[in-house]
């Protein structure tokens, strides 16, 4: 993993149970449970892929371009450029499954 975990998760006081994560599912990737949030911070150029679930991610302002929010759903993938931070969280109440990779 290329990256610096920057913060704890925030967790909300009731928590509905988690989904069931097929094992093809979790090799390799890691589960962000509902009402938790994690941000990271890429190392080198890296890339986000969600495997189960959906997530919303929200970039960090660069000198290039302002604050960006984005949802993305299972088999889609975000490129997250060495030295750029993220904050991501389940969209709903399942949680969700993701990897994150070398670019």
């Amino acid at each position: 993993m290329s990256a610096v975990y920057t913060s704890p998760s925030l967790s909300s006081a009731t928590l509905a149970r988690p989904a069931a994560v097929p094992p093809a599912v979790r090799r390799g990737a890691w589960q962000l449970d509902a009402g938790h949030a994690m941000s990271l911070k890429a190392s080198g150029a890296s890339v986000l892929r969600i495997r189960q679930g959906r997530v919303w991610v929200t970039r960090d302002a660069t000198a290039h371009a302002g604050s960006e929010d984005l949802v993305l759903a299972p088999g889609e993938s975000l490129a997250v450029a060495a030295g750029e931070r993220i904050v991501m969280e389940p969209w709903d109440s399942h949680g969700a499954t993701y990897s994150w990779d070398a670019a």
